[in-house]
């Protein structure tokens, strides 16, 4: 059983991104604090002249568009103000941004499960995430293929995995 760690965990506050999503979230922020505001900007400005605001469901809508992308863009200025790149080590160890394919104890080998180790931000189609902070993705971080390790579910029960295959 493997109870290690790399000794370079992350702090939940931060972010583990690789560079692909880090610079995705470079360019989405860029878009929208340019483009999306003045479009968005542009479209209260049209609604505006259509008259009363009261019952205007165009100026509306144009609002409510523009509080989510200001809301986006906090979330994005958050994540990027406190992201840690993560760079492929080499180890073949599990680590921010590795595809992890684990059997629950118990489990047939053909039952394994892939995922997708880091930031919903890394998100690859096909494969649920696990977050680096969370129970099991803590326990699955410095892990190598073929190790057992054991982690306590929200449910309270302790569950055991083993590690089939890590890919990057």
């Amino acid at each position: 059983m493997n109870n290690r760690t790399t000794g370079n965990l992350t702090p939940v506050s931060q972010t583990q991104l690789t560079p692909s999503p880090h610079a995705r979230l470079k360019a989405e922020l860029e878009d929208l604090t340019t483009r999306g505001r003045t479009e968005v900007a542009l479209e209260i400005e049209v609604a505006r002249a259509h008259g009363d605001l009261s019952e205007n469901g165009d100026y509306h809508a144009a609002k409510d568009k523009q509080g989510m992308m200001e809301a986006r863009i906090r979330k994005i200025e958050s994540m990027l103000r406190d992201a840690v790149i993560a760079e492929d080590d080499g180890s073949g160890a599990v680590q921010a941004g590795s595809i992890v394919t684990i059997v629950y104890e118990g489990d047939a080998p053909e039952d394994a499960e892939r995922y997708l180790v880091g930031s919903i931000e890394e998100r690859v189609e096909g494969l649920d995430v696990i977050s680096p902070a969370s129970p099991l993705g803590e326990s699955l971080i410095g892990t190598v293929e073929g190790d057992t390790v054991e982690y306590q579910a929200p449910t309270g029960a302790t569950l055991k995995v083993t590690v089939v295959a890590v890919e990057r």
